[in-house]
C-alpha cells in the first residue's frame, strides 16, 4: 500500500484528521455495506471521538475538494474520485473515522489485507503529525518574518504615497487656471 495513495484520503473534518467509510472500505476491499456492518455489530468499540457520520455541509464540503460535479441525479466524479466513492450509495451519508477508529478497526476486520491496510494506514497517520510538527517551526518563523516585514513595507507604502501626493499637489497648483489682473508686461 503506498503512503501517498493513503495520504490523499485522509480528509480534516472537525479539526480531526478522518477517513471516509467507502475509502476504507476500497482500502479493505470489502464493500461499504459490509464494513458498517461490522462497526454496527461492534458499536461500542466506536464512540462518536471514533466515529462519526458527516453532516450534509461537510459531505458536499470534501466532494467539493474532490471536484465533484452534478450532472442531473448521476453524481460525476473527478479523476481523483475512487471506484468506491462513484458506486456509493448517495443518498446516504458516509461515517468518518478518526485514526482511534481506524485502529478499532483492525480489531473487528481480521483478513490479512485489512491488517496490512491498517498498518500501512497508521504509518500515514504518524507521517503526516511528525510532518505538521516539524514544519510548525517554519510556519512560525515565517510568520514572524511577514510580520516584521509588512510593517516595514507598509511604512515604505506610506512615504511613497506621501511622496506622490506631494508632487501631484505641487504641480496641480503649478498647473492651475490663474486668476486676478494681468500686466501688460505680462506678470502678475
Amino acid at each position: 500500500m503506498e503512503l501517498l495513495q493513503i495520504q490523499q484520503k485522509i480528509y480534516e473534518i472537525r479539526g480531526q484528521k478522518i477517513m471516509l467509510d467507502f475509502d476504507l472500505a476500497e482500502l479493505y476491499e470489502v464493500q461499504t455495506k459490509r464494513l458498517n456492518e461490522q462497526v454496527k455489530r461492534n458499536i461500542t468499540r466506536f464512540p462518536y471521538d471514533f466515529m462519526f457520520q458527516l453532516t450534509q455541509q461537510e459531505w458536499n464540503l470534501i466532494r467539493s475538494q474532490n471536484a465533484t460535479a452534478s450532472d442531473g441525479d448521476k453524481i460525476i466524479q473527478s479523476q481523483n474520485a475512487t471506484a468506491s466513492q462513484m458506486k456509493r450509495n448517495v443518498s446516504a451519508l458516509p461515517y468518518a473515522f478518526t485514526e482511534q477508529g481506524v485502529a478499532m478497526l483492525s480489531g473487528i476486520l481480521k483478513s490479512e489485507i485489512a491488517i496490512n491496510v491498517n498498518i500501512a494506514i497508521m504509518r500515514a497517520f504518524v507521517f503526516m503529525r511528525q510532518y505538521a510538527i516539524s514544519h510548525k517551526d517554519l510556519t512560525e518563523k515565517l510568520n514572524e518574518l511577514e510580520i516584521k516585514y509588512d510593517k516595514q513595507f507598509g511604512d515604505v507604502y506610506q512615504a511613497l504615497n506621501f511622496l506622490i501626493k506631494k508632487d501631484k499637489l505641487q504641480s496641480d497648483q503649478e498647473n492651475r487656471k490663474r486668476i486676478g489682473f494681468k500686466r501688460e508686461d505680462g506678470n502678475e
